[in-house]
């Protein structure tokens, strides 16, 4: 039983590890966020880290052939979506710095579709996962499953804190900075995965 716990947390701290950094460009580049919204934040990253190894396994059970087809645009989806949200990013910090209306934008914070495609991306690459659950039974893969959410939710929210932390220090430079982290990530699961 603690081996069983021991390995779905050290598998929920690897996975986490792309949530953290997110989370730690979110902390960037929202420095004021309240401890519910980082809450929030960190939930919906668990969320999706729970979610998707119980797809894995669900798809190894039932859906094996089609689950194989869409295996080869994980890094695809994830790099198109850390893309497209750290340049967004980026492209904020540079024009805040230039001094335009990008101010008012950036005190907007995260949005919601932004934090949906954020989880997504974070996660996608957990739902292969499924593939080394796949040896338990519902109850234990759901249990597994478990565990890397409550990992993930801890590894974010202390993602979220150091980045609070230090995007007050960096003010101005710190939506440029979350913009590269995202980008980086997305370079990284994508070459990862292919």
């Amino acid at each position: 039983m603690y081996i069983f716990i021991l390995n779905s947390a050290l598998l929920g701290i690897g996975l986490a590890m792309d949530a953290f950094s997110v989370s730690l460009a979110n902390g960037l580049n929202e420095p004021g966020m309240r401890k519910r919204r980082m809450a929030a934040i960190a939930g919906v990253y668990a969320w999706f880290q729970f979610m998707m190894p119980m797809a894995g396994w669900f798809c190894v059970h039932r859906l094996v052939a089609y689950f194989r087809i869409f295996e080869h645009w994980i890094p695809w989806i994830a790099l198109i979506l850390l893309l497209y949200i750290g340049g967004k990013m980026l492209w904020t910090g540079v024009r805040h710095r230039a001094g335009a209306e990008a101010e008012a934008e950036a005190a907007g914070g995260l949005g919601a579709l932004t934090l949906l495609m954020q989880g997504i991306a974070t996660s996608i690459d957990a739902l292969s996962v499924g593939f080394t659950i796949s040896k338990y039974d519902g109850s234990t893969a759901f249990s597994a499953s478990v565990i890397i959410a409550a990992v993930t939710f801890a590894v974010c929210m202390a993602g979220l804190y150091l980045g609070k932390k230090i995007g007050t220090r960096l003010s101005d430079k710190a939506s440029m900075l979350g913009g590269i982290i995202l980008i980086a990530i997305g370079l990284e699961i994508f070459i990862r995965g292919i």
